[in-house]
């Protein structure tokens, strides 16, 4: 008779069993109060898109792993199905955020209703006195509060120092606020308060730009549209109290939603076991003490340019004591920023960082990784470096059509690429070197696809990752170099359109391949 397989090997049996994710889920970004209206953040990833590839790669009390964890959609969401949710990055601001969210999780709703009475109750003729005070009452009020380090800001900055982004009455509100919730003695209530302090900041500042034609609090700063720090030509001084109260209810909101998520576990079955913990590693660094230990990644890695995330986010880091040290900012995966971080390094660095993902995983684990970019440089990184840690590319997922639109987008509209792929990987544990240059004419290949595509209605960004995909699988990735421009050109020629309202191409009725079909 066969001998049964232990515990180890009949653990490994259920996640062979594992059929890829091979369809977009429909991203539902608001759905999940815990992330959206709580804190900005850069680049936020949808939580039930997140959640459906957790729920579908791992299973209760694994271990998931966001090595680039931004904001926490990750690892919250990993740690609110049971999960050990790991949440990892170098910038402290990141951090700040995933564990004031997961600590929403601790300390009764009503405490944190009554602090936010008492901070109402002293901070209002607080405020009220900066309006009517005299001058010379005025200092003496801004030499009573703490204040930021006037720090030098980065050079493509409309001013040079920290301070000068915000107004006097603006830097005084703050500090007043925040020294009255330093004062809270209750821990947890004290951190959420804070988170929703430093939410605030986010409008109280001269970077908000107000939107045309709607009310003065509607609109953003100018650090999260076109990512520098840009101060509005006519600031506007909203209403401290207002803004910070607004955001107090959404945390509010959102620890009454983790603790229904939580109490739904604790009435189930096998009862609420989620565990969650942070790390500001370099993801190489992190891989030399969970190697071979995780059950699944989920990760969203920068994508090179234009976003710089630990120079944006000087506001809060700064006036939180959390400004990283220069060793930690020459880790960032970006390609620029202050200190002027090239290219070469970002893909070098970009396929290192795969590797280590890859040998975190225990063997038969999945690794999913959400990326774009026009550079296929990139692309191959990513997936050369999986191949040779011995991780097999299983699923490439092209989500489009719901993309946030950057003012970057906004300006130059087709050339920017909106939607996202993902990549999802199991470890086999055979490496290989894949081959790379083989033939690909790119013009007959989308030539073909455009022939039997059946819609009349067409991404960019999916016929982009379409590409990419095709190149790689031909083992032809070095032969393809499309631009932007190219890719255009290209689309324009087998008669398409761009249309600028949807932001999706359209086929010309009258063109050769709509006659073809």
């Amino acid at each position: 008779a066969s001998r049964p397989a232990n515990s180890y090997e009949a653990a490994l049996s259920e996640y062979q069993k594992i059929v890829p994710l091979q369809t977009p889920i429909p991203a539902s970004r608001q759905s999940a109060k815990r992330h959206f209206g709580v804190h900005p953040y850069f680049t936020r990833r949808p939580p039930n898109v997140v959640r459906e590839y957790i729920l579908h790669y791992s299973k209760e009390n694994d271990v998931v792993l966001d090595p680039f964890g931004g904001s926490g959609v990750t690892a919250i969401e990993a740690f609110l199905e049971n999960r050990v949710g790991i949440q990892n990055d170098i910038n402290p601001l990141a951090n700040f955020i995933a564990q004031g969210i997961a600590n929403l999780a601790q300390g009764k709703l009503s405490d944190y209703q009554e602090a936010l009475a008492l901070l109402e109750r002293n901070c209002r003729e607080r405020i009220a006195e900066v309006f009517s005070a005299s001058e010379r009452r005025f200092r003496e009020l801004e030499n009573s509060v703490n204040l930021p380090e006037d720090v030098r800001l980065p050079s493509n900055s409309d001013v040079p120092r920290y301070r000068e982004l915000f107004t006097p009455q603006q830097l005084i509100f703050l500090a007043m606020l925040k020294d009255e919730i330093d004062r809270l003695k209750n821990q947890d209530v004290r951190g959420g308060m804070l988170l929703a302090w430093s939410a605030s900041l986010t409008k109280l500042n001269k970077t908000f730009l107000s939107a045309k034609g709607r009310a003065q609090s509607r609109g953003g700063s100018s650090i999260f549209s076109i990512y520098r720090y840009k101060v509005a030509k006519q600031p506007v001084e909203l209403a401290v109290w207002k803004i910070f109260a607004e955001r107090a209810r959404n945390i509010l909101e959102a620890k009454k939603e983790i603790e229904q998520a939580i109490d739904l576990k604790s009435r189930s079955k096998r009862g609420w076991r989620g565990k969650f913990m942070v790390y500001a590693r370099d993801v190489e660094d992190l891989s030399q003490e969970f190697k071979n230990s995780v059950d699944y990644i989920f990760t969203d890695p920068p994508y090179g340019g234009n976003i710089a995330y630990i120079d944006l986010s000087i506001l809060w880091n700064s006036w939180l004591g959390l400004t990283p040290a220069l060793q930690a900012r020459e880790k960032e995966l970006i390609v620029g920023g202050e200190l002027r971080l090239s290219e070469e390094v970002y893909i070098k660095r970009l396929g290192d960082c795969m590797r280590a993902c890859a040998r975190m995983l225990k063997k038969d684990r999945w690794l999913s990784v959400v990326f774009q970019h026009w550079n296929i440089a990139y692309f191959k990184a990513i997936l050369e470096a999986c191949a040779e840690e011995g991780s097999e590319l299983k699923a490439a997922i092209a989500q489009v059509g719901d993309p946030i639109w950057s003012m970057h987008k906004k300006k130059n509209k087709q050339t920017v690429l909106a939607g996202e792929l993902i990549l999802t990987f199991q470890k086999s544990g055979r490496a290989i070197r894949p081959i790379t240059n083989r033939a690909f004419d790119v013009s007959e290949r989308l030539e073909n696809f455009l022939s039997g595509y059946k819609s009349n209605e067409l991404y960019g960004e999916y016929l982009f990752n379409w590409l990419i995909m095709a190149a790689w699988n031909h083992s032809a990735i070095d032969s393809i170099n499309v631009t932007p421009e190219q890719f255009i050109a290209y689309l324009e020629r087998l008669g398409w359109r761009y249309d600028e309202r949807n932001h999706y191409w359209v086929r010309e009725q009258n063109s050769a391949l709509a006659l073809f079909k």
